[in-house]
């Protein structure tokens, strides 16, 4: 797939500042994570008169990458408090993990459980933290983890060190792999978890055109999306081969200086072969920064660290089978309006 076809956002629903993460649950309905610590949830969002938010729980701290969990709880990776699992019915927050070898837990990122009950997430980067990330960005620290927690584990492992700002993270179909997010690298991992590679990692998509984030799958025969929360750098690119004194300099420098993403938009998704089967982009838009996209409804919902709410965008062409519990809405296209701010 050479061209991307258009993203197009129908309308805006406001939930709060940066819903960094977005999940649909089996009944449609989307989770999201915002800067105060609340853990939402959003329905009727093909309506944004209808559109309903709900508080569900409050981390305390700033949640980012959520994982529904079968029996309806929540994972929720905080970027100040680690790893968490929140009771979705009655908003009971209890920490899976907040240190690893004694070293405090932050900036945990993402997370994917397994059907063993062992748990994956990552860490995006040990020099920065999340208000700081786009040091991590310029001076390529490849601080980023990959960590797991054992079924009924306190102390998490870690499974790969040395990434480049460890972001999104999914599971294959049958399990016998993971797929990682490589944000400062534009590339996405994988590591083999049975089989004859199992314990190896490699490749899964390289030369993405922009920087993943979140990664999100449905259901287990359906594709794993690709949040791109900007474009590549070209130029960042070839900085990135300079000196480190250099790099940490720069990156100084860039977490003291004005950051505005641009208006470019842009989601992927794959097969688990690493084949792209939807691209879709818009060069010019009103929302910024998706860093999260999941379907629900037979929407395509885009969450965004940067702006106050998430965008409801029109679905892909049919080129992969929807999962049977999704639905689909007929409402007719609506313009794209700035959205909300405040």
């Amino acid at each position: 797939m050479d061209r991307p076809t258009a993203l197009v956002p129908r309308h805006y629903v406001a939930v709060g500042p940066g819903p960094e993460d977005v999940v649909a649950d089996p009944r449609g309905r989307v989770l999201t994570g915002v800067a105060d610590g609340r853990i939402l949830r959003l329905d009727a969002l093909a309506d944004p008169v209808a559109a309903r938010v709900e508080v569900v729980a409050e981390t305390g701290g700033r949640p980012l990458g959520l994982e529904l969990l079968p029996d309806g709880d929540l994972l929720v990776c905080d970027a100040e408090r680690g790893l968490l699992r929140v009771d979705t019915g009655d908003g009971t927050v209890r920490i899976l993990a907040d240190s690893v070898a004694g070293e405090p837990l932050r900036f945990c990122s993402n997370a994917v459980a397994l059907s063993d009950g062992s748990v994956y997430f990552t860490v995006s980067s040990r020099r920065y933290p999340l208000e700081q990330w786009i040091g991590d960005i310029v001076e390529h620290t490849g601080t980023g983890r990959l960590l797991r927690l054992a079924p009924g584990g306190v102390a998490p492992e870690v499974v790969l060190d040395g990434l480049q700002f460890a972001n999104g993270i999914a599971v294959g179909a049958d399990e016998s792999f993971l797929v990682v997010a490589e944000t400062g690298a534009c590339r996405l991992l994988r590591l083999w978890l049975t089989g004859p590679k199992a314990g190896r990692s490699e490749p899964f998509a390289e030369n993405l055109p922009g920087m993943p984030d979140n990664l999100w799958r449905g259901a287990p025969d359906g594709p794993i999306w690709v949040a791109l929360a900007g474009p590549r750098v070209p130029a960042l690119d070839l900085f990135h081969r300079g000196a480190p004194g250099v790099r940490a300099a720069a990156a100084r420098l860039a977490v003291r200086a004005p950051f505005r993403p641009t208006g470019a938009i842009a989601v992927q998704a794959f097969d688990d072969e690493g084949r792209v089967v939807h691209h879709l982009a818009r060069r010019r838009s009103g929302y910024r920064m998706p860093t999260s996209v999941c379907e629900a409804g037979g929407h395509l919902i885009l969450g965004s660290i940067w702006e106050r709410g998430v965008a409801v965008c029109e679905p892909p062409a049919a080129k992969w089978p929807a999962p049977r519990v999704w639905r689909s809405a007929n409402h007719p296209p609506r313009s794209d309006p700035a959205p909300p701010r405040g």
